[in-house]
């Protein structure tokens, strides 16, 4: 029996093939929903490094890259892959301490070549952690709780915030910043976003964030914004391993690490409700054989995308709304996705297009993303049964770790080294809320609840990537 039979909720279930122009429109409706959330940590990175030439290849992997993970995760190859109808896109997460590992670089003269081999490097390495956490993800919620995720993913969001303001009033090293005429097309491209998401159309609220940008981008247009000087790029992009080189820094890698620890237990999140929408298991051996898989895919393709030059991958948890919208849950869908994706990352000249997106476009849009993981990680806590333990764990570590942020001068009497690990808000507040969830100890209620079922916390998570 297909599960479409057990369900009327699903028009097509896991298994089901819909025909190929259905299946296309379905991808089609997946495609708007994470297409902006694809392409946006490289507008960001591109920007605020200074990495202007490089922008068009590195959209291009990004949209390259995450077809083929979104391919392995549908296909299942070998123990690879959840085998679900799951979106791989590059991941919010690291944004903050991608941006801290280029300012290295930066700091000491490299150039965009040395920068992008340092990020690349770090971020090859940084995804062989969540590879062995893959092995073990069903043991890990006693020491990565819901606390842990939850702190580490509002701090995340809450450190990105800057960036996007910043946008909003011109970007990084305008001389004409907090400038009306960008302060008027960040607030419309914001107030389009507010009001698409308001709507009672789900189509149009899959595509809100597209929408806003668009009109944005039409308003910036008639304020004299926008330039149509598109760079001179190559007609096809080929995927070459390493483009940039190859380095390695344990302070900027550290960061990376702690949020792939954490991206772990998120995708474990996403995939529980990949599956719920699904109307698949949600517990037993199935189910913990998808999580692992979809774990192990998670990092098995962030590898890639360091090798071929994009940044970590993640599992999209936008996706499952439109599930729920199309009524298919078919991962042979996911094969007409990972085509489109592969496709249109193939050519560099959309990614020459969206180098012109002005700025106070760019930060109005990725305002409501960051403000939506901040958003995600308060969600995660609010999960959980706090007690006097949990809230001092909390207290310390948004203490600290937004603390090192709004006094940097606290770490300045440091080495190098350390100076440059904990000078990130994610870090510290990460590593605080291990060190403090492994040391102190549990009351005896949270104590009772560890015989639980594994996995049992997943349940509840379902957050923005």
């Amino acid at each position: 029996m297909s599960t479409s039979d057990k369900s009327s909720d699903l028009l097509y279930g896991l298994n089901d093939r819909p025909e190929p122009l259905k299946a296309l429109f379905a991808a089609f409706q997946h495609i708007l929903a994470s297409f902006v959330g694809i392409i946006t940590p490289a507008l960001i990175i591109g920007g605020v490094l200074g990495l202007g030439n490089e922008l068009p290849h590195l959209i291009s992997m990004a949209l390259f890259v995450s077809g083929v993970g979104t391919f392995i995760q549908a296909k299942r190859i070998g123990p690879i892959g959840s085998g679900l109808l799951c979106v791989q896109g590059t991941s919010f997460a690291f944004l903050s301490a991608v941006l801290a590992a280029g300012f290295i670089v930066k700091s000491r003269g490299g150039s965009s070549e040395d920068i992008l081999a340092m990020i690349f490097g770090v971020c090859f390495f940084a995804a062989f952690v969540e590879i062995f956490l893959s092995r073990i993800i069903h043991k890990l919620q006693h020491v990565i709780t819901p606390v842990v995720t939850g702190i580490v993913i509002t701090t995340i969001g809450l450190s990105l915030i800057k960036v996007g303001m910043t946008d909003i009033a011109g970007g990084f090293g305008n001389p004409d910043i907090g400038a009306s005429r960008y302060l008027i097309v960040g607030a419309v491209t914001l107030a389009t976003i507010i009001m698409i998401n308001r709507s009672s159309n789900q189509v149009l609220r899959l595509s809100g964030i597209m929408i806003g940008m668009v009109v944005g981008y039409i308003t910036a247009y008639f304020m004299g914004m926008v330039t149509f000087d598109i760079p001179e790029v190559a007609i096809i992009a080929i995927p070459m391993p390493f483009k940039y080189g190859f380095n390695f820094d344990l302070a900027a890698f550290i960061p990376v690490a702690i949020i792939s620890m954490v991206t772990a237990i998120e995708t474990t999140g996403d995939l529980t409700a990949n599956s719920m929408v699904s109307k698949e298991p949600t517990q037993g051996p199935l189910y913990i054989k998808r999580i692992k898989g979809g774990v192990l895919g998670d990092g098995v393709n962030s590898g890639l995308a360091a090798i071929f030059g994009s940044f970590p991958m993640s599992t999209f948890s936008q996706n499952n709304g439109v599930i729920q919208l199309t009524g298919v849950a078919s991962r042979y869908v996911a094969f007409y996705i990972a085509g489109l994706f592969i496709l249109l990352g193939l050519f560099p000249i959309i990614g020459a297009v969206l180098q012109t997106l002005p700025k106070p476009v760019l930060g109005g849009a990725t305002l409501v993303m960051f403000g939506t993981v901040a958003s995600a990680g308060i969600r995660i806590l609010s999960t959980a049964d706090l007690d006097r333990r949990d809230l001092l764990i909390m207290a310390v570590s948004f203490g600290l770790g937004l603390g090192v942020v709004a006094v940097p001068e606290v770490t300045s009497t440091f080495s190098p080294l350390f100076k440059s690990i904990f000078s990130s808000s994610v870090t510290v507040a990460g590593l605080s809320a291990i060190l403090m969830s492994i040391i102190l100890p549990q009351e005896k209620k949270k104590q009772v609840e560890k015989k639980a079922p594994e996995l049992a916390l997943d349940n509840k998570e379902v957050t923005a990537s």
